[in-house]
């Protein structure tokens, strides 16, 4: 299915997603607060309220507003973020890094490995992917990472921490998990430092992807946010507990932060630190999820 094809199945099945598309254009001129309250009401389907927020995305717009905290700049950068995790955890955990670039052109493909991954440090789940850089098509790599660096979180929807991000790029050694084609992703929600819900992302390789919910004893939840269900439920892992400490050492004085970790054969590394978990704009499924998650955010109110 083309572009051209995907808005006119949002017209007519989603009309909603198509204005919010277009209410996007405005957002650096329209007040944040204004601008969110629309752009939520079209993505949720319910007006919010910023006076008694309730809702698990409610709150999560609120803190936009409301709680600004300008040392989170440092823990959405992919760089930055690195020296973080090593001074809470260990340097142990930390993907090891193979260059840092203030730009495209400084990029060297030719003194990268065989294998590796290069991500914009200022966007959130972008990622060029080289598992063979023979098979690479490197002006492809160029115009995506270009999009990447683009990006800015911080006018189109309102996450603050990532508007002083320095838009720079980061190699990274490729890894892949004991599947030997992904990396499943596994994504504590922390609240007040403690974790409380994860879920497990799949599939994101082979552009199929996945999302699990389990509380903190690893039972599935039934419960739909952005993604369906695995057809086959992942499994908990040996080190399970050893991730939950972890993740709830890295969130430690944090009132809310989403952090996510990978397992690799028995060996944990981080991977990054999310404060507005999909930006607060993509319904639970049932909607009671979302009162629930809700109800662990405690707001300054």
């Amino acid at each position: 299915m083309n572009t051209v094809q995907r808005l006119f199945k949002c017209l007519f099945t989603k009309p909603s997603h198509l204005i919010s598309l277009g209410w996007n254009y405005f957002a650096p001129i329209i007040p944040d607060k204004l601008f969110l309250k629309v752009k939520f009401r079209l993505d949720i389907g319910y007006w919010m309220n910023f006076n008694n927020p309730r809702t698990y995305n409610e709150k999560l717009q609120w803190l936009k507003i409301n709680d600004i905290h300008p040392e989170f700049t440092k823990l959405v950068d992919k760089i930055d973020v690195k020296e973080y995790v090593t001074n809470k955890i260990g340097s142990k955990f930390v993907i090891p890094t193979i260059a840092t670039y203030n730009s495209i052109e400084e990029i060297d493909w030719d003194l990268l490995p065989h294998q590796f991954v290069i991500k914009s440090t200022n966007d959130s789940g972008g990622v060029v992917v080289c598992k063979d850089k023979s098979k690479l098509n490197i002006q492809e790599s160029i115009n995506k990472l270009k999009t990447l660096g683009k990006r800015d979180y911080s006018k189109i929807s309102k996450e603050y921490p990532y508007k002083n991000v320095p838009h720079r790029f980061i190699a990274e050694k490729y890894m892949e998990d004991e599947s030997g084609y992904e990396l499943k992703d596994y994504k504590f929600f922390c609240f007040d430092g403690k974790v409380k819900f994860l879920f497990v992302a799949t599939g994101r390789q082979s552009g199929d992807t996945r999302f699990d919910f389990f509380d903190t004893e690893f039972n599935h939840l039934p419960v739909i946010n952005g993604h369906p269900n695995a057809d086959i439920t992942p499994t908990k892992p040996a080190n399970f507990d050893k991730m939950i400490e972890l993740a709830e050492k890295l969130a430690e004085g944090i009132r809310h932060v989403r952090v996510d970790l990978y397992n690799i054969n028995g060996e944990i590394y981080f991977g990054e630190m999310t404060f507005f978990h999909w930006s607060g704009i993509i319904p639970f499924e049932p909607f009671d999820w979302d009162i629930k998650f809700g109800e662990y955010l405690h707001l300054p109110l």
